[in-house]
């Protein structure tokens, strides 16, 4: 009887032990966050999509596969590994799979893996801050078979709040080198509704909970506006275009009014987008762009620029006494211009050139209002 107890008592303990070895999520993201900022700044690979695939992978961390070959990332074998392998049930019984010596190796061979095979070349061409494109493409280039493998990675990213680490490495992304990769599918964007027909033009999808259409170069906006019975003038005012006419180039059309402000904070301007073309993309109003940026500029602008997809929220100031220092503010610094203050002034107190305040804030002209929001420095 003695024995018997001794026994369960320890099993009981064991028990306990192992239950209090577990990884929770959080302490997982605390654990590695640093390898995946790290990875991002080497190779491009977003922060949060690595994570993201990392809590997915290891769950959590706990995984029994990681446990016996610190394999963050779920790689298998390859024609092309030569290190250490372990047996692991997954899709089929007794697949092979990559050991590694630690995670950090397991991080640094995912960040390899992707950037050196020319079917996920694809994806260094999007913004390495757009994780949701970045989650389709990683489905629609074979990285996993779970149908809902995109959708596993963004609920992560969000829930976790993920996306702030890719921010953190942005400025650091190396440059996407297309001379490289000689066999590299062809996808423009990754939307949510495109994985299973990425190919088809005039194709409807949904960009901010709005109804859009990716419409080819040379499509009638009247035919547009015929087909999904929309007066031609609502069409145009939907889009913030003027006039009628072909499509110059492939662009979404919206097919019903577009939001006042984005689904995330931040965009990252690439090569030859204006601040219209960020607005279609985002399926936001453009005048509510050009509030958020200070700007009317509709030119294109310069790559890698940071363009505020929502208000900024700077508190209110008093009535009675306006502060004149700058407010902290989603990484930046804005000052709030007051009466009299000029371009000129505000550089020569913030150190800054006046064509650095123009650059920053995307301004055309030398003008300021009171009230008008500058951003005088991002981190």
């Amino acid at each position: 009887m003695k024995n018997i107890l001794l026994v369960i008592s320890l099993c009981v303990f064991l028990s306990l032990d192992i239950s209090a070895q577990r990884l929770s999520p959080e302490q997982y993201i605390a654990t590695y966050k640093d390898l995946a900022i790290r990875e991002m700044k080497r190779m491009g690979v977003p922060a949060s999509i690595t994570l993201a695939q990392g809590l997915l992978e290891t769950e959590g961390g706990n995984s029994a596969l990681l446990l016996k070959s610190n394999n963050h990332f779920g790689i298998k074998c390859k024609s092309s590994w030569t290190g250490e392998s372990v047996s692991h049930d997954d899709d089929a019984a007794g697949e092979c799979f990559r050991v590694y010596k630690n995670a950090e190796d397991s991080y640094r061979d995912h960040s390899n893996f992707l950037k050196g095979n020319d079917r996920y070349a694809f994806l260094f061409k999007l913004d390495p801050a757009d994780y949701k494109g970045w989650a389709y493409g990683l489905k629609k280039a074979g990285y996993a078979t779970n149908p809902n493998y995109p959708q596993i990675l963004i609920n992560n990213i969000e829930k976790y709040k993920l996306q702030q680490y890719s921010l953190e490495a942005l400025s650091d992304v190396p440059v996407f080198d297309a001379t490289k990769y000689t066999n590299d599918p062809e996808v423009k964007s990754v939307m949510p509704d495109e994985e299973s027909n990425s190919s088809s033009t005039n194709q409807e999808i949904t960009i901010n909970g709005c109804k859009a259409l990716r419409a080819s170069k040379g499509t009638s906006l009247l035919a547009i506006a015929t087909l999904y019975n929309i007066p031609l003038s609502k069409l145009l005012e939907f889009n913030d275009l003027q006039n009628d006419g072909l499509l110059p180039k492939n662009q979404f059309i919206f097919l019903q009014k577009k939001q006042i402000k984005g689904d995330s904070k931040i965009y990252v301007a690439q090569r030859d987008e204006s601040l219209y073309d960020i607005s279609q993309k985002n399926g936001i109003q453009l005048k509510n762009l050009q509030a958020y940026n200070s700007t009317d500029n509709l030119n294109v602008l310069k790559e890698g620029a940071l363009v505020n997809l929502q208000p900024l929220v700077v508190p209110a100031p008093s009535r009675e006494i306006v502060s004149r220092e700058p407010v902290e503010v989603e990484n930046q610094k804005i000052h709030i211009v007051q009466a009299g203050e000029s371009l000129y002034g505000l550089s020569k107190k913030y150190s800054l050139s006046v064509s650095d305040l123009k650059s920053l804030n995307q301004l055309s002209d030398d003008h300021l209002s009171i009230g008008q929001q500058l951003i005088i420095s991002k981190k």
